[in-house]
């Protein structure tokens, strides 16, 4: 049995790539969550009047990969202090962004949120919210960065690798 998150971290090319390293992850999908229109483009997201974030649909397997585990390791992967901004992306697209599914994973996360906000000193930017919508990406978003492996990544590339090693 699988459960299923979905992390907004900026571009999703570099969040799913990342995100796809994690043990215990079972599949991955980057689309766009949470906007006011029905079956958004990417060039629709791009101008930032859909209310849309790039999003990655984590589908992971919770008795190989704690929730708790997976967030603190998102975390990593962001500045949770950067409103609308992660690496040279700019714009409400590529805002961070929680969204739950179960309100049972409501107090993990909240949880992990308030450790992180207590560990940086600061009010995150971060969304911890419910899932309204998300509407997978087009086919050549998916794993973009294995099919491009130069394309353009926000997220240091030692970062994918601890991310490949950390919950081993």
């Amino acid at each position: 049995m699988t459960s299923e998150i979905y992390l907004a971290g900026g571009c999703f090319w570099g969040t799913q790539h990342y995100i796809r390293q994690i043990r215990g992850v079972v599949a991955t999908s980057a689309g766009y969550a949470n906007g006011h229109i029905d079956n958004p483009t990417y060039e629709e997201v791009y101008t930032d009047t859909t209310g849309f974030a790039e999003c990655v649909r984590v589908e992971y397997n919770p008795s190989e990969l704690g929730l708790e585990t997976l967030v603190r390791l998102y975390f990593d992967s962001i500045d949770p202090t950067s409103l609308n901004k992660q690496g040279g992306d700019c714009g409400t697209r590529y805002r961070t962004g929680i969204y739950y599914t179960s309100e049972a994973d409501l107090p993990t996360l909240r949880k992990v949120y308030d450790e992180v906000a207590q560990s940086v000193g600061a009010p995150l930017a971060v969304e911890l919210t419910r899932l309204v919508n998300f509407y997978p990406a087009e086919e050549y978003h998916q794993d973009y960065l294995i099919k491009n492996p130069l394309g353009y990544c926000h997220i240091p590339a030692a970062l994918i690798d601890y991310a490949r090693k950390a919950n081993k």
